[in-house]
Protein backbone atom coordinates (compact mmCIF):
# COMPACT_ATOMS: atom_id res chain seq x y z
CA UNK A 1 0.00 0.00 0.00
CA UNK A 2 1.68 3.35 -1.34
CA UNK A 3 1.46 6.37 0.92
CA UNK A 4 -1.18 8.94 -0.85
CA UNK A 5 -2.21 10.86 1.81
CA UNK A 6 0.18 14.11 2.88
CA UNK A 7 1.24 16.17 5.78
CA UNK A 8 -1.73 18.98 5.55
CA UNK A 9 -4.43 16.38 3.95
CA UNK A 10 -3.53 14.33 7.06
CA UNK A 11 -4.03 16.81 9.57
CA UNK A 12 -7.02 18.48 7.77
CA UNK A 13 -8.75 14.80 7.73
CA UNK A 14 -7.42 14.46 11.84
CA UNK A 15 -9.21 18.06 12.56
CA UNK A 16 -12.53 16.76 10.34
CA UNK A 17 -12.55 13.46 11.67
CA UNK A 18 -12.57 14.59 15.53
CA UNK A 19 -15.43 17.18 15.02
CA UNK A 20 -17.69 14.56 13.68
CA UNK A 21 -16.97 12.22 16.17
CA UNK A 22 -18.11 14.77 18.74
CA UNK A 23 -21.18 14.81 16.84
CA UNK A 24 -21.67 11.91 18.35
CA UNK A 25 -21.73 13.49 21.82
CA UNK A 26 -23.63 16.69 20.82
CA UNK A 27 -26.57 15.05 18.75
CA UNK A 28 -29.21 12.66 20.26
CA UNK A 29 -31.21 10.20 18.74
CA UNK A 30 -30.74 8.49 15.47
CA UNK A 31 -28.84 11.19 14.52
CA UNK A 32 -26.09 10.77 16.48
CA UNK A 33 -24.90 7.52 14.86
CA UNK A 34 -24.37 9.54 11.61
CA UNK A 35 -21.41 10.91 13.58
CA UNK A 36 -19.46 8.00 13.43
CA UNK A 37 -18.41 8.56 9.55
CA UNK A 38 -15.97 10.24 11.31
CA UNK A 39 -13.87 7.40 11.75
CA UNK A 40 -13.09 7.59 7.91
CA UNK A 41 -11.32 10.68 7.89
CA UNK A 42 -9.63 9.22 10.88
CA UNK A 43 -8.29 5.90 9.58
CA UNK A 44 -7.28 7.37 6.43
CA UNK A 45 -5.46 9.80 7.92
CA UNK A 46 -3.61 7.19 10.25
CA UNK A 47 -3.08 5.03 7.36
CA UNK A 48 -1.67 7.52 5.16
CA UNK A 49 -3.82 5.95 2.77
CA UNK A 50 -7.01 6.82 1.26
CA UNK A 51 -8.92 4.31 -1.41
CA UNK A 52 -10.74 6.90 -3.34
CA UNK A 53 -7.36 8.56 -4.02
CA UNK A 54 -6.21 5.13 -4.87
CA UNK A 55 -9.26 4.77 -7.55
CA UNK A 56 -8.38 8.59 -8.80
CA UNK A 57 -5.11 8.23 -8.91
CA UNK A 58 -4.49 11.78 -6.92
CA UNK A 59 -1.89 11.78 -4.35
CA UNK A 60 -1.16 14.49 -1.92
CA UNK A 61 1.68 12.84 -0.36
CA UNK A 62 4.39 14.20 -2.89
CA UNK A 63 6.56 12.16 -5.41
CA UNK A 64 6.89 8.55 -4.32
CA UNK A 65 10.33 7.40 -2.53
CA UNK A 66 12.38 4.96 -4.65
CA UNK A 67 14.25 2.27 -3.16
CA UNK A 68 12.74 2.79 0.43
Amino acid sequence: MVSNVGSADRVVRIVVGLVLLSGFFWFGGSARWFALIGIVPLATAFTRFCPLYGVLGVSTGGAPKKGV
